[in-house]
């Protein structure tokens, strides 16, 4: 045991990863087609980051489930993909900083049911249960159900669905403090000239766009009028409607810019897609 930390904090230093053999990587990209599109050079970096990011983390399996290799893969691939970017090429690394947080991930092998409770106007706590798919927790683990995970990008599901990239870019939004649909931003995000500056703008694009939602899914489901292509559990706070966009984003990208432009280009400013794109050329 003692050697075994040893070398895991060894491969930590050195930015390096046992390497996830070429078959299990193979049938990862298969499994999701927004991971197979992928370039070659970022299915290379992805493949990195996924490899660092399950060295240091823990799955471990509820009610029974097995959590396999190939599933542990699933997660990680998709857990990273927002972080495709977000490091320097040189250290990879350290775009998981943005999960340091936390080090378990609890898998159920189906939907987990939790009880909940709210106070109304009159000071009544009222108690509940709420079917979950996934769940972050500030500080704390990483739930997700399995079969949500493998739903990811199939055909039938509401635009651009990835249970897992929805919970881990709620831990990245909870690095600001909390879950509010504003990650911490960067002097200099889209020429912001201050932090403030960048948190204004972020707030100003997105605010506009969250009240628009809203009341897309209130003439849905209370007037009938066509349905938004988005999930409308989006519409619930703005820190869902941050983690749904980020899904539909990473998901279904052309469809997600066709139908939130403004967002499109905050998220690939966000995630530096965009420096990709000039590195790439």
């Amino acid at each position: 045991m003692v050697l075994q930390t040893l070398n895991r904090w060894l491969r930590r230093a050195s930015g390096q990863a046992p390497p996830i053999p070429d078959e299990l990587w193979q049938a990862t990209l298969a499994r999701y087609a927004f991971l197979a599109r992928l370039s070659p050079t970022e299915q290379a970096r992805l493949r990195t980051l996924a490899g660092l990011f399950l060295d240091r983390k823990e799955f471990t399996g509820a009610h029974g489930l097995v959590v396999t290799d190939a599933m542990a893969l699933d997660v990680a691939a998709q857990a990273c993909l927002p972080l495709l970017h977000m490091g320097p090429p040189s250290a990879p690394e350290d775009a998981l900083r943005w999960y340091d947080d936390f080090v378990g991930i609890v898998m159920h092998p189906d939907a987990a049911v939790a009880v909940r409770q709210t106070m109304d106007g009159a000071g009544v706590i009222h108690h509940y249960e709420e079917v979950l798919s996934g769940e972050a927790m500030q500080h704390g683990p990483v739930m997700l159900s399995w079969p949500a995970v493998q739903g990811a990008g199939q055909a039938g599901q509401h635009g651009g669905y990835s249970v897992v990239i929805h919970e881990f870019v709620h831990k990245m939004d909870m690095q600001g403090g909390g879950a509010d649909g504003a990650p911490p931003l960067p002097r200099g995000f889209m020429g912001a000239r201050s932090v403030r500056e960048a948190a204004h703008h972020w707030y100003h694009t997105w605010a506009p766009a969250y009240e628009r939602f809203r009341e897309e899914v209130i003439m849905a489901q209370r007037f009938g009028a066509p349905a938004p292509w988005l999930d409308a559990y989006g519409a619930s706070a703005p820190a869902e409607f941050f983690a749904v966009a980020c899904e539909a984003h990473f998901v279904e990208p052309e469809r997600f810019a066709q139908e939130f432009p403004t967002l499109s280009v905050a998220l690939r400013a966000f995630f530096k897609q965009n420096q990709a794109l000039v590195l790439a050329g």
